[in-house]
């Protein structure tokens, strides 16, 4: 217990203190819904889109289904208890699902990062080895693979209950819009800062490792298509395209938040708070959008199902 705080509670609710100070807290919370009903909205029409079509029934497609499926426990982790706070006025949460969002949260944080790593794999793979692809990346594999990422980032989110449960508790006030782990964390009689800087070791890893691995993939898809004739330079760019999209959307928040700001990057609590908002809303709602209009398969499936219901009408 630290020197100078006050003994430990029994803590069975948190109070989300994150938007006292916010100034227009409905029309920020109308915004967080609108936001939220268009990234949930968009992503199921992309799982539809796919279970429903069995032409679309190969990795590629099963990647953009499970980031999909990811962007929808993202984004409704967390979008829900602010969309509350802000516009029904319930700033508690229980206990239990307080831990059960933060588990589910940095889940999502997670599985975002490695998701993308293994589309640029799938990228990689389909531009260098075209025809060896289907051989190299079969479905049975991609869901192996899938399954095996699912579990890895359970691993490092298993991390974050195992150490904030058996700590005391000498606050139930969240200074955070919702609960993921510093919010959690800064509520007990510890010092943080230890526990800060492991959850930074592991988002190093996490952020890093697949943030490069993207990188080089995109170094060897770069040197192989300075080989390649103007019209294949064209195609490679625009399989890639939607992929990049949706890397720069998710990790220059990522990496401000994260990364930056234990390197001397100042942020006041609200900017750091907007930031996190942005964070989760913005990739969630942007990846849904880019691979529907980006990708010709499900862009013309939409626009087939659109034609029909004009016509009907």
């Amino acid at each position: 217990m630290v020197p100078g705080v006050n003994a430990s509670i029994n803590v069975t609710h948190f109070i989300i203190g994150g938007f006292d100070t916010l100034s227009r807290p409905i029309a920020v919370g109308v915004v967080i819904l609108i936001v939220y009903l268009l990234a949930v909205l968009a992503n199921m029409i992309n799982i539809m889109f796919i279970i429903s079509d069995k032409r679309l029934h190969k990795p590629m497609y099963l990647l953009i289904c499970n980031l999909a499926v990811i962007d929808i426990m993202y984004t409704s982790s967390c979008s829900p208890t602010m969309i509350g706070v802000l516009l029904a006025g319930g700033n508690t949460i229980s206990y239990v699902a307080c831990l059960i969002q933060m588990c589910v949260f940095h889940l999502g944080t997670a599985m975002e990062s490695f998701i993308l790593a293994f589309m640029a794999l799938d990228r990689f793979i389909a531009i260098i080895y075209p025809f060896q692809y289907q051989s190299y990346l079969t479905n049975t594999r991609v869901l192996v693979l899938t399954f095996i990422v699912w579990f890895v980032a359970w691993c490092f989110v298993f991390y974050m209950p195992a150490t904030v449960v058996p700590l005391p508790h000498c606050s139930s006030r969240l200074k955070y819009n919702f609960c993921d782990f510093p919010a959690v964390i800064r509520t007990t009689c510890v010092n943080p800062e230890k526990y800060f800087n492991e959850v930074v070791i592991f988002s190093f890893f996490i952020f890093f490792f697949t943030f490069i691995f993207i990188c080089l993939s995109y170094c060897g898809i770069l040197l192989f298509v300075k080989l390649s004739s103007n019209n294949e330079k064209r195609k490679m760019g625009s399989t890639l395209v939607s992929h990049l999209i949706c890397v720069i959307v998710y990790y220059c928040p990522a990496f401000v938040r994260n990364i930056f700001t234990r390197f001397g990057v100042v942020l006041t609590l609200e900017e750091r708070q907007g930031l996190l908002i942005g964070a989760v809303l913005g990739p969630c709602l942007v990846n849904p959008f880019v691979y529907c209009l980006r990708t010709k398969e499900i862009k013309q499936k939409f626009y087939k199902i659109f034609k029909k219901f004009h016509t009907s009408d």
